[in-house]
């Protein structure tokens, strides 16, 4: 061997799983896959394959539809990143905690592609006429999906996660487009960039033509009331705008909501022709109430021990997945899966994450598309995110005792949907990160600072006389949603960077990972 490749070899030994060695910025790429040891390399290369297998298997299923859309919709080919961003969440895993992201992942996949083909088969853009799309009824992607188990043989399919919400998850580089093109219709710049670019979506045609009947809501802010407007008129499909109460604390605006939930039912059944199903309903929340009980034995976990063996961005996204689609057999699949682990590391006191040194709790708005941040964090700093405002939506279980309790539980159970229960039901409950600090027993909060989201802006001082008040160590984390030209991940990194050294001086754990260029990155 050449002296010339023995100083390869031993610099690409010596760097094997440098990030930044790895990484090719011009790319925005990996080289190499990350090497983990034989047992963990092989089955983090298994799941790697067993992702694209599902993706395969989801265009061999709709083949002509599938590529129809791939020269029809600009967002369709984002999905071909899906295993560079499991890869990103996955960064620096091993045993459990990468057994434990890794099913999380891969139930998503599953979900997500299923969603897919029902989408372009359903799609009247491709097939007018279809069967299929008569059994679909859009929604707003903020509105659970439980009401729909009450009409099993009909499709509950939120309208905006494929082209817009899960895109942005993926791909830094996607939205800007829509965005571009709600400005240029003279849509402000200083809206929220998720409902913009939704309607960004809308103004460039690349939402799937599909449904018999489209469930708006005004949820969560005001820029998801104002977006819901060019959905209404791009699906062209009766609409029933569901009015869920903002400050619901109240109880004189409980019968209110009520009355919007019998007015949903009615309107399905108008609509579809297809009656609602009470027993159906009853049967499947009763399976869904087994999934938010599991969920709290993982929250005690979390809390009281130092064996949770869950990775923030996968509990994360999977916590939101699951809530909002409401009871699927996969989501029990994978927490079978889940609570063997977690016992497993209870009774053998593992610490899946020993590089430890700080508990965090992440709150507000959260910046989505950056959600392999807290993995890059732990590498860097050894800042564990514990737990994510966003998960501890949906915090209750659902009576299926009469008709009444039902109606009044699942009322209750949309009011606390996604950027809802904390963000916008008033001052008290964005303030619950007090006692939730306390109940995971966090020492720092990563403070998720939404640049154009005028509610949160408006409590920023209220947050920061607190953390004063209180001695929290908080940092405030600056973005915009999906629109990553207001703030880079590289800027995010900067920050949480002269946090630690200047704030809490503390060394880094790993200081290649402290500066690196991933602006061209997915």
């Amino acid at each position: 061997m050449a002296d010339k490749e023995k100083r390869s070899l031993r610099e690409f030994l010596r760097h094997i799983n440098d990030y930044t060695y790895r990484f090719n910025p011009e790319k925005g790429q990996f080289r190499y896959r990350e090497l983990r040891g034989v047992r963990d390399t092989a089955f983090d290369f298994y799941m790697w394959l067993k992702c694209w297998k599902d993706m395969v298997v989801f265009v061999a299923k709709c083949p002509v539809s599938a590529v129809r859309a791939l020269f029809r919709y600009q967002w369709f080919a984002t999905y071909l990143t899906y295993p560079n961003f499991v890869d990103r969440g996955t960064l620096g895993m091993r045993g459990n905690q990468l057994r434990m992201a890794r099913a999380q992942y891969d139930r998503i996949v599953k979900k997500a592609t299923d969603l897919l083909r029902i989408s372009f088969v359903a799609d009247e853009h491709f097939h007018p006429g279809n069967k299929l799309s008569k059994k679909v009824v859009l929604f707003d992607e903020l509105v659970p999906g439980e009401i729909m188990a009450g009409f099993p043989n009909l499709i509950y399919l939120p309208a905006q996660v494929l082209p817009v919400f899960l895109c942005s998850i993926l791909d830094q580089q996607i939205t800007p487009p829509y965005l571009d093109a709600a400005e240029n219709f003279g849509i402000p710049a200083d809206v929220c960039p998720l409902p913009s670019a939704e309607a960004g979506c809308a103004l460039r045609d690349e939402y799937p033509k599909l449904g018999t009947c489209f469930v708006a809501c005004n949820m969560p802010c005001d820029g998801s009331v104002a977006t819901t407007s060019y959905q209404d008129r791009y699906f062209n499909l009766p609409t029933y705008y569901f009015g869920v109460p903002i400050r619901y604390n109240e109880e004189a605006v409980q019968d209110y909501a009520v009355e919007e939930l019998r007015g949903l039912i009615r309107f399905i059944e108008e609509q579809t022709g297809v009656p609602f199903d009470y027993r159906q309903l009853c049967r499947k929340l009763e399976s869904q109430n087994e999934l938010q009980r599991f969920e709290w034995e993982k929250w005690d976990v979390a809390a009281n021990t130092n064996y949770y063996p869950i990775n923030g961005v996968s509990q994360a996204l999977y916590r939101i997945y699951q809530a909002q689609y409401g009871d699927l057999p996969i989501w029990h699949e994978t927490d079978k899966k889940v609570r063997k682990i977690m016992e497993k590391c209870v009774e053998q006191r593992i610490n899946n994450f020993p590089l430890t040194r700080h508990r965090v709790i992440a709150w507000s708005c959260a910046p989505l598309y950056y959600s392999n941040w807290c993995t890059w964090a732990y590498n860097c700093w050894g800042l564990n995110t514990i737990m994510n405002m966003d998960s501890l939506m949906f915090d209750m279980t659902l009576r299926t005792d009469n008709y009444e309790n039902t109606l009044e539980d699942m009322a209750r159970y949309h009011e606390w949907a996604p950027m809802r229960r904390m963000a916008v039901g008033g001052m008290h409950h964005i303030f619950e990160l007090w006692e939730n600090m306390e109940r995971f027993h966090c020492d720092m909060v990563m403070m998720y600072d939404q640049l154009l989201c005028k509610g949160m802006q408006g409590v920023h001082g209220l947050f920061e006389d607190e953390f004063r008040a209180r001695n929290i160590h908080a940092i405030w984390m600056p973005h915009a949603l999906p629109d990553k030209r207001n703030v880079s991940r590289a800027e995010i990194r900067s920050i949480i960077n002269d946090y630690m050294t200047t704030v809490m001086h503390e060394e880094p754990l790993d200081p290649s990972l402290l500066e690196f260029d991933d602006s061209m990155s997915w």
